[in-house]
């Protein structure tokens, strides 16, 4: 006896009509377009915290290395050793190379806001000298402090160094002295012992307050101030 034409060994014949196969590919492809958005979605995530980590581990960096020139700083006589003109603030520093030494090096140290043109946008930049030991070099490093700040070069001797830090939109600077804070370029508070009138334009303050307006979109935003007291400072 003859078996029927769409059975085989008593068995129906079992496949996917075309309408099947086609609901299958859309449903899987529709998997595929979610899956590839979740996974593109997980490393743009990832990529935005890791700059903002990164960023925000530049400004801690930048604090640190804040506070170490202040604390590194020296009073050579002939230069102030903390002069801020509303713009630029130079200081002269200790060279974290020749602590410990009978006669250790100075630096110039200068910071300011420049403009990034690779950002577009304002950078906080640190300039150093290199280690000088002559009242002349002293006198020029401050002077290439200035033009650095004017010009954005860092200095043709090959021995300056200039970074940018942190992006910021403004900064301001306040000097404690006395019993309160003060704008740096006034002489309130800066009264010495030696008679009324008399300025002790060379001495460090008390304290000097940091206020940073941080650029958005980075790891932090806002108004950040930062408090450094002189070490020998006596309550």
């Amino acid at each position: 006896m003859s078996l029927p034409g769409n059975r085989v060994a008593g068995l129906g014949v079992c496949g996917f009509t075309l309408i099947e196969l086609l609901v299958a590919l859309a449903v899987m492809s529709m998997l595929a377009v979610l899956s590839w958005r979740s996974i593109d979605g997980m490393t743009r995530t990832q990529a935005l915290t890791q700059q903002r980590a990164d960023g925000l581990l530049r400004l801690q960096a930048a604090l640190g290395q804040w506070n170490a020139d202040l604390d590194a700083i020296i009073d050579t006589e002939e230069l102030k050793p903390l002069h801020f003109d509303g713009q630029l603030l130079r200081m002269t520093r200790r060279d974290s190379a020749e602590i410990g030494l009978s006669s250790p090096g100075v630096r110039v140290v200068a910071w300011t806001l420049m403009n990034n043109a690779t950002s577009q946008g304002s950078q906080w930049m640190r300039w150093q000298s290199g280690p000088v030991q002559q009242r002349d070099e002293l006198a020029q490093a401050w002077k290439q402090a200035a033009d650095w700040a004017a010009t954005g070069d860092s200095g043709a001797d090959g021995r300056a160094s200039a970074v940018g830090l942190a992006a910021i939109d403004q900064w301001q600077l306040f000097y404690h002295r006395g019993e309160t804070w003060g704008n740096p370029l006034s002489s309130v508070g800066t009264v010495s012992a030696a008679g009324a009138g008399t300025v002790a334009e060379s001495a460090v303050p008390n304290g000097v307050r940091l206020v940073l307006t941080l650029t958005a979109g980075q790891g932090l935003s806002g108004t950040l101030v930062r408090d450094w007291i002189r070490p020998t400072l006596k309550p």
